[in-house]
């Protein structure tokens, strides 16, 4: 299988499982991706999700360049977007997803970590978009989110000269959340996860949606941030936050 999934408890975590191609991106894990995300997107048992991969050289070392050779430029376009389609998945799904970035993060590898809500590193990964060493730009978003998450100057030089970034960079940079001891990636994730099940599930999900709001051209950040306040104010876990506040006691979210 190229996707491997285990549940723990409220948590699943996803391994990219083809490790002798150091975890390429190619459409059956995309596939795989896409299905997950959807099967699950209204999932309320599901309060977290990690993205790994598979061994210790790589996270993912970017998309599988075999599927290339015989493409034009429709055909370039269509794989591109659905690339994209499959992230935007993940970027806009109901609980914190987290990439646990175990090494090589290049090209779609990177591409696929920024889609994630939250990147935790560790300390021998690196990050990239090679894409002009192939004459090629990135094609699952690395263009746009690059650009968001460390700033026009920086991803303009390192989309132009192809450099790696290593991790201690990346955190520099806000391209990572924390870096950790290699073979802690996984379990870091685990940690903030729980950490952030014990809040209102309806009001992590709406957090999401409203940063998201923030880089989309077609939305009023601030139109949409009332209107979820409202949303989040009359919902059952809104009251039961409040009563276990005024009862000084933990509140039972039940997602409602």
């Amino acid at each position: 299988m190229v996707l491997l999934k285990e549940r723990i408890s409220d948590f699943c975590i996803l391994t990219i499982n083809r490790p002798d191609a150091l975890n390429a991106l190619n459409k059956e894990v995309f596939d795989a991706l896409d299905d997950f995300f959807t099967i699950h997107k209204n999932d309320t048992s599901l309060r977290g999700v990690v993205i790994t991969g598979a061994g210790e050289k790589a996270f993912v070392a970017g998309a599988d360049i075999k599927e290339f050779s015989d493409l034009n430029a429709d055909e370039g376009a269509k794989l591109s977007k659905r690339g994209q389609d499959v992230f935007f998945k993940i970027e806009k799904f109901h609980v914190p997803v987290i990439a646990a970035v175990n090494g090589f993060a290049l090209g779609g590898g990177c591409e696929l970590a920024m889609s994630c809500h939250l990147r935790i590193a560790g300390a021998r990964a690196k990050f990239g978009q090679p894409e002009v060493n192939l004459g090629l730009v990135p094609g699952y978003g690395g263009s746009q989110r690059l650009i968001q998450m460390i700033g026009k100057t920086r991803a303009m030089y390192y989309l132009l000269s192809a450099d790696m970034i290593n991790a201690e960079s990346a955190l520099q940079f806000g391209l990572v959340n924390e870096v950790v001891e290699p073979g802690k990636e996984v379990e870091r994730a685990l940690e903030y996860l729980h950490k952030t099940a014990s809040k209102g599930p309806v009001a992590i999900a709406q957090t999401i949606e409203l940063i998201n709001a923030f880089f989309d051209k077609n939305t009023d950040g601030f139109v949409r941030e009332y209107e979820s306040f409202g949303y989040t104010l009359g919902s059952e876990d809104a009251r039961e936050g409040a009563t276990a506040f005024v009862e000084k006691r933990s509140p039972q979210f039940k997602g409602q």
